[in-house]
């Protein structure tokens, strides 16, 4: 547990036992920077002793803040250059849509593997990974040139992950029930670890780098993992019948990890560090994707059973607003812009893509694509590197 962790935990204790009773409501008021999507940075504070991270990994930037590196504009020279692009895996149709956000044009499909599920910008931003799941295999994507690559066979991957030493990608193997260690640039296999759970799926990692939270959408349990020692240190069952718990989140200051769970229709809010039980926090029917604003002060919760995205205000703890999208839809995966204005989400049962305005919550454009669109991954975004996903950046 790091040095300041007790006095906060005294601070979050009581705000998070109201959690269950807050709702989604309260207008947004107009601030002064509101056209990037959220309210105006907290006040610097005092700075935080050093983080004791991960060996290998980069320096914390900003203690109070994992997010700080994401801020409008700071993109990696890594990346300059690369054109702004949404990248859209069709997973029934075995094929990435790629659209210019600029015009909410398709400009190119790519047919990839069987069943893609997510597109993953690697550690070191220089490729996106196409999970081509049933199809047992990754299809590199150059994304200064949009150009795909030859396959490299990786099984199972129905997600990805990595490192924040850069050292491993992790694949999600859900069918093989197991979390599997590969070379972050070969992919060839280092460690697999077996689980016990039912659908491996979604992560995050601590502020420091040394364990990430697991969630298992079947059997809704949640894992702990020992980063370093590639092994699985705690496992939970949720307390909910049926619970399907899905995107993982941790929070700017690093206290707590969020997760979507589909049933449960909500958040759960987890100490990782004590790994105790998690709080509870209604946002939607079937809560499913979730989404940092640039300034760290909001995220965004895709409700894909309603067809709607709640808010989360971090700097109050509570739901401040929900965004209905017109006619409704199935928001599900997806990323927000490198200048933090737009909502990228792929609508899953509804072959379409939505861009929605971060300001207002108005939809901007609904883009028909291919079929079952899942793990859209918008880019290039800000950030020093890449944890997975369709876009975890520090």
């Amino acid at each position: 547990m790091r040095t300041t962790k007790a006095a906060r935990l005294l601070a979050a204790g009581a705000a998070l036992t109201a959690l269950t009773l807050l709702s989604a409501c309260g207008a947004s008021q107009h601030r002064e920077n509101e056209a990037i999507g959220s309210k105006a940075p907290v006040p610097p504070q005092a700075k935080k002793p050093q983080v004791d991270v991960l060996p290998g990994m980069p320096p914390v930037e900003d203690p109070t803040d994992v997010y700080a590196a994401d801020r409008p504009g700071r993109l990696s020279p890594v990346v300059e250059g690369f054109p702004s692009r949404v990248y859209v895996p069709n997973t029934n149709s075995d094929t990435v849509t790629v659209i210019d956000p600029k015009t909410y044009r398709i400009i190119e499909t790519i047919r990839v593997g069987r069943q893609p599920q997510h597109v993953v910008p690697s550690w070191d931003l220089r490729t996106l990974w196409v999970n081509n799941d049933l199809g047992n295999s990754l299809t590199p994507i150059d994304p200064r040139t949009g150009k795909a690559g030859k396959p490299v066979d990786v099984h199972d991957p129905y997600n990805l992950y990595f490192t924040p030493d850069g050292k491993y990608a992790v694949v999600m193997a859900s069918k093989d029930r197991r979390l599997v260690f590969r070379d972050a640039h070969t992919m060839k296999e280092v460690k697999a670890v077996p689980v016990d759970c039912a659908g491996v799926n979604h992560a995050d990692f601590s502020l420091d780098g040394r364990y990430f939270i697991v969630s298992c959408e079947f059997s809704g349990e949640l894992l702990k993992v020992d980063t370093a020692r590639m092994e699985v240190i705690g496992r939970q069952k949720l307390d909910k019948r049926g619970a399907m718990p899905q995107d993982v989140k941790i929070s700017p200051d690093g206290e707590r990890f969020y997760i979507a769970d589909m049933v449960a229709n909500g958040l759960w809010v987890l100490d990782g560090d004590t790994f105790g039980r998690p709080a509870f926090l209604a946002t939607g029917k079937g809560a499913h994707g979730l989404y940092v604003s640039r300034d760290s002060r909001e995220m965004y919760v895709s409700n894909r059973g309603e067809g709607s995205i709640s808010v989360f205000d971090f700097t109050r703890n509570r739901l401040t607003k929900k965004w209905h999208l017109p006619g409704g839809g199935s928001p599900d995966m997806g990323g927000v812009s490198a200048d933090g204005k737009v909502l990228w989400l792929s609508g899953r049962y509804n072959a379409e893509v939505y861009a929605i305005d971060t300001r207002t919550g108005t939809q901007l454009a609904r883009i028909k694509v291919g079929s079952g669109p899942h793990g859209l991954a918008v880019y290039p975004q800000p950030g020093r590197y890449s944890l997975g996903h369709t876009g975890v950046f520090r």
